[in-house]
């Protein structure tokens, strides 16, 4: 009998600082209603402000999981059978996978301010996507968590 996959969940949360930086949004957006008066200053930071969160949420909503027999990296759905070997990428690797060595046909999760990634390769034949790129901070985790859940499939 083969043993229960383990789950993979990943939230690619955005960093503290970008809080900070939508609430100075707010701040700036006070600041030049500021000259209309209070009320409309106040509806600034509250409107500027929330606008900018929303936008750093929405960003930072983006799930990586495996579950079920597929990837499931932001809005794509890949069945595990179709995927090849998956490879763990430290820094400097995902950076190069990113710009010089990126496939325009490739299926990218990409968060900037997440420097590690793994990369799948796309074994399916009638799929053109090479392989599947996705950001990730725990890149072993993602990579046991899809071998064994191909395991558990085959």
């Amino acid at each position: 009998m083969v043993p229960p996959a383990q789950p993979y969940d990943e939230r690619l949360t955005a960093p503290r600082t970008w809080w900070l930086i939508a609430a100075g949004v707010g701040f700036g957006t006070a600041l030049m209603l500021f000259p209309l008066g209070p009320l409309p200053a106040l509806g600034g930071l509250v409107v500027g402000g929330a606008l900018a969160a929303a936008c750093v949420s929405a960003y930072g909503s983006a799930r990586v999981r495996v579950v079920a027999g597929s990837l499931i990296a932001g809005d794509a759905r890949i069945p595990v059978s179709a995927l090849g070997e998956a490879e763990a990428l430290d820094a400097a690797e995902a950076r190069a996978w990113r710009t010089h060595k990126a496939d325009i046909r490739a299926h990218m999760l990409l968060r900037s301010y997440v420097r590690t990634a793994v990369r799948v390769e796309v074994t399916d034949p009638e799929d053109p996507t090479p392989y599947v790129y996705v950001s990730t901070r725990d890149p072993e985790a993602l990579v046991k968590a899809l071998q064994a859940e191909k395991e558990t499939a085959a």
